[in-house]
C-alpha cells in the first residue's frame, strides 16, 4: 500500500475551477462522494473553519488509508470523516450520520492515477497485470466479479453488449467473438493477453489511431465497478440532499458519464413536462435551481501540459434554489 507521499504527488484535477465553483463556506457541510487521493477532500477542508463539516466517502481501502494520512496534515478545527462506501449509498451515509442538507456534494468520478499505474489493479493496458479492475477489492464487503471473470465467463452477444454501450466501441461485435474464440483455447488473465487479442479483432488501421484497447478496458471497467449505476444512485440522492443554495460539482472524463450528468442537471433546472404550446404549466414540476457552469469547465491548456489526463475532464455544476428558481 502506499503511504502519504504517493497522495502528495496526486493532482487533482480542476482544483481552482471546483473550488471556486462550489462556493464553500467556513461553516458549510460538505461531502466529497470520490475521495480518491484526497486532493480535492483537502482543498475543501482546507475552506472550512470550526462549525465545517467534511464527509469523504471511497470504495477503495488502500486509497482511503493514503489519503486520510493527507487529510491529517491539513491543520483545522473543522469535522471530518473518511467513509467507506460507494457514491451511489450517498443517501444512505447521509442519514446514518443525521445529515439532511448538504452545502456542497462533489464528486470526481474518474479512475485515480494510482489505480491506473499498479499494474495490479489491472486498469492499464500499458503494463501487464491480472484483469481485475475492481475499485473495491479487500475486506469482507470486496467486490467478487472481475473483468477477468466478464470476459471468460460472459455470452459473446452480452459481452459484445457491454464493450458497445460502455466503451462505444464500433468494432464491439467483432472483439467479443474473437475473446470468445481465444477463451476457448486458453483462460484469458492478463491484461497484455486481452490487449492482443483485441489487436487482432481490429483493423490494423485502428490500431494505428491509438491503442485499441482504450474502449474496451472502459467498458469492462464500467461493467465491473457498476459505474454508470452508481452515478444514476447519485444524480437520484442529490436533490433532497442539497441545501438551500448549496451546491452540486462533479467532474466527468468520457461521454456517457456526462452525458448523464448535463440531462439530469437540464431536468432539475426545467423539470415541466407540459407540452410547449400549453399557456401555462400544468404537470405542477417545478425547477429545483440552476445550473451554473454552462456548457461545462474544461481544464486549461496549462493544466493540460502539466496533467495529461486531465484532457477529457469536464465540471458541471447545479445550484439548488429553494421556492421560485
Amino acid at each position: 500500500m502506499e503511504g502519504p507521499q504517493s497522495a502528495r504527488k496526486h493532482i487533482p484535477v480542476l482544483a481552482t475551477e471546483s473550488i471556486a465553483q462550489l462556493q464553500i463556506r467556513s461553516d458549510s457541510v460538505c461531502i466529497d462522494c470520490t475521495l480518491g487521493e484526497g486532493g480535492h477532500s483537502r482543498l475543501i477542508l482546507e475552506q472550512l473553519g470550526p462549525n465545517g463539516r467534511l464527509i469523504a466517502i471511497d470504495r477503495d481501502a488502500e486509497a482511503r488509508a493514503s489519503a486520510t494520512a493527507y487529510l491529517r496534515e491539513v491543520k483545522t478545527e473543522a469535522s471530518w470523516e473518511v467513509v467507506a462506501g460507494t457514491f451511489g449509498k450517498l443517501a444512505e451515509i447521509c442519514r446514518e450520520r443525521d445529515i439532511v442538507a448538504a452545502d456542497v456534494i462533489f464528486a470526481d468520478i474518474g479512475i485515480s492515477s494510482r489505480q491506473v499505474d499498479e499494474a495490479e489493479r489491472g486498469f492499464s493496458y500499458l503494463q501487464d497485470g491480472p484483469l481485475d479492475m475492481r475499485m473495491n477489492r479487500s475486506g469482507t464487503n470486496a467486490d467478487e466479479r472481475t473483468a477477468e471473470t466478464l470476459v471468460n465467463e460472459l455470452g459473446e452477444r452480452e459481452l459484445a453488449d457491454i464493450i458497445r454501450r460502455y466503451g462505444e466501441e464500433r468494432y464491439a461485435a467483432s472483439i467479443a467473438r474473437r475473446i470468445v474464440t481465444e477463451r476457448r483455447q486458453k483462460r484469458i488473465r492478463g491484461t497484455l493477453q486481452l490487449l492482443e487479442i483485441i489487436r487482432s479483432a481490429v483493423p490494423a488501421a485502428e490500431c494505428r489511431k491509438g491503442n485499441p484497447a482504450r474502449r474496451t478496458f472502459q467498458a469492462l471497467r464500467i461493467a465491473v465497478n457498476r459505474e454508470l449505476q452508481e452515478l444514476e444512485d447519485l444524480l437520484d440522492a442529490v436533490p433532497e440532499l442539497l441545501a438551500d443554495r448549496g451546491r452540486c460539482g462533479i467532474i466527468s472524463y468520457h461521454s456517457l458519464e456526462d452525458r448523464l450528468i448535463k440531462q439530469r442537471m437540464r431536468a432539475w433546472q426545467k423539470p415541466c413536462t407540459c407540452p410547449s404550446d400549453f399557456p401555462v404549466c400544468v404537470c405542477g414540476l417545478l425547477p429545483l435551481g440552476k445550473v451554473v457552469s454552462g456548457s461545462g469547465i474544461e481544464p486549461s491548456a496549462a493544466e493540460v501540459k502539466r496533467n495529461p489526463r486531465a484532457r477529457s475532464a469536464r465540471l458541471r455544476v447545479f445550484e439548488r434554489i429553494v421556492g421560485d428558481a
